[in-house]
């Protein structure tokens, strides 16, 4: 029997479990843009969840009184510390000052896994409607800007008033995963199912990510006309 032979009859390793996701509860998280709503709200639920969470903001002082009024052990700084200190890295800040926060933070988010949920919106008499970056959506625009980044997009259709509110003890909905590694959007997942009711699904790489952003315009109709907080499930998975 040739090696060529030999290595044709041995059996394959079994197919990976999807839903075996790694242990993330030792890892730092920061939150850029922590001190608007949706930052606020997945800082809290990370803290509440056990998470050890760093709030980040261009003022250290916004950071900090943010940190202080959520508790749970959240600390505040400024945004450069806020990726300087931590394992992962949430991109949570307004569309209009996306690129140049990431810009600014080149060199302290190389090497790190940042998650990029920012939504380019834009809203006129009509409601909320998508744009589309130059680079396609807002994380392929994250992807360009730190190339030394690991960059996958998530927790983009998450509600900020439900997150923030102390008196809801599960999140109901699935988050959509992207990215280019499958090992970086296992952590995102894991991370994701921290949250009490809430699944990280795998979703595709990063050239996806324009059609997760723009459905966000979709839900804030739906939330218009049912007076809601809609989230997705996937289903069947």
């Amino acid at each position: 029997m040739t090696s060529n032979d030999s290595a044709a009859a041995a059996p394959k390793a079994p197919a990976k479990d999807p839903w075996d996701l790694p242990d993330v509860s030792g890892l730092v998280v920061g939150v850029l843009g922590g001190t608007g709503d949706q930052g606020r709200g997945l800082a809290y639920r990370l803290a509440r969840a056990g998470q050890k969470v760093i709030i980040g903001s261009r003022a250290a002082e916004r950071a900090e009184t943010a940190a202080a009024e959520l508790g749970l052990g959240i600390e505040g700084a400024d945004n450069a510390e806020c990726a300087r200190r931590s394992d992962i890295v949430i991109v949570a800040v307004p569309w209009d000052g996306h690129a140049k926060t990431l810009e600014t933070l080149q060199k302290e988010l190389a090497g790190k896994l940042v998650v990029d949920c920012v939504n380019p919106l834009g809203f006129d008499k009509k409601g909320a409607y998508a744009l589309k970056p130059e680079e396609g959506s807002a994380a392929e625009q994250a992807a360009v800007l730190l190339p030394d980044s690991r960059v996958t997009a998530a927790f983009h259709h998450l509600s900020a008033v439900l997150l923030q509110d102390e008196s809801i003890e599960e999140i109901d909905t699935d988050v959509m995963v992207l990215g280019e590694a499958r090992a970086d959007t296992d952590i995102v997942q894991a991370l994701a199912g921290r949250i009490p009711g809430m699944r990280g699904v795998f979703a595709g790489r990063l050239r996806g990510a324009h059609q997760v952003e723009s459905l966000v315009a979709n839900l804030i109709s739906v939330n218009r006309r049912y007076k809601a907080h809609a989230g997705l499930r996937v289903t069947d998975v």
